[in-house]
């Protein structure tokens, strides 16, 4: 797995499908995820249409580099940010959403990549947004799928989905894939599949099993605020995408994005959940094409 140090402090994992020649595409991952989360054959189908796809663990996740001498409490953080004790919440984590932005330029540089075409799912599409408003001459074009805009009027979480979200995962092996099948709260109604869930599980837990990420994570995103007003003001050829079943992040975050950003066209898919079943990824992948050319 190739290794690529994108700052003084932080070095990535990543991968590439298809011909360097072809137009980059930088896939980003969400919250707790790691890259094999966009599955091999999604990238290699995306890149037959010839675009040249990069896949990465973000920081604190995967085989990227981890701050482990940063331990954050999830159960403290979440109660110093409702009591709105702020200054203890940012005292806790060491990075924000712009920090794992700057790691996908990061990895687009040492690559010797220009400028890219970024698509950021969830966290990864908070992250992809960050790119294109910190960075915009560097981003061809932005996707930002089943996102949101960092308000907490948009996107929220069923109360369903928020307790699965944060209920405690199994550090055993089989108890981590056993409660995979928990996601299926937040998935397709029509193509959610219990065994997909369990078989990304057990891929995880056996290429780089890091629960102690996450906190981290999600303090980057609580504490990185509101992007509302920058994304008012991008300029940058925008695509959003949301499924209809989406319980993990609510379809108005999407369509918040999409009302904000000048000129971005909004993709509701229905049958989609915060997730991207096979039987949707012809859809899924005609778009980006389309979005990319």
């Amino acid at each position: 797995m190739p290794i690529a140090d994108v700052s003084s402090v932080v070095s990535v994992a990543y991968e590439s499908f298809g011909d360097p020649a072809d137009s980059p595409v930088l896939l980003v991952m969400g919250f707790g995820a790691q890259m094999i989360a966009w599955h091999e054959d999604f990238c290699r189908a995306l890149a037959d249409r010839g675009r040249y796809v990069i896949r990465f663990d973000n920081r604190d996740c995967g085989l990227s580099t981890r701050f482990d001498d940063h331990p954050v409490d999830m159960g403290r953080f979440i109660d110093a940010v409702s009591s709105g004790d702020l200054a203890s919440a940012v005292a806790m984590v060491p990075y924000r959403l712009q920090d794992m932005a700057d790691d996908g330029f990061g990895l687009l540089t040492a690559l010797g990549v220009e400028r890219a075409h970024v698509v950021g799912a969830s966290m990864g599409g908070m992250i992809a947004q960050t790119m294109a408003i910190s960075e915009p001459e560097r981003v061809l074009t932005l996707t930002s799928m089943m996102s949101s805009t960092g308000e907490s009027e948009y996107g929220g979480s069923s109360p369903e989905a928020r307790a699965v979200l944060f209920a405690p995962k199994p550090q055993d092996r089989d108890g981590y894939i056993a409660a995979a099948e928990r996601e299926l709260v937040w998935a397709s109604k029509r193509y959610g599949d219990a065994s997909v869930l369990r078989e990304l599980a057990a891929a995880s837990y056996d290429r780089a099993y890091y629960p102690a990420g996450v906190g981290r994570q999600l303090g980057a995103m609580i504490l990185s605020g509101s992007r509302a007003d920058a994304l008012r003001e991008l300029q940058v050829p925008t695509l959003v995408m949301h499924g209809l079943d989406d319980t993990l992040i609510d379809p108005s975050g999407g369509r918040r994005t999409a009302e904000l950003v000048p000129g971005a066209e909004l993709l509701l898919i229905p049958d989609m959940g915060h997730d991207r079943p096979r039987e949707l990824w012809p859809v899924i992948i005609d778009a980006l094409e389309a979005h990319t050319s």
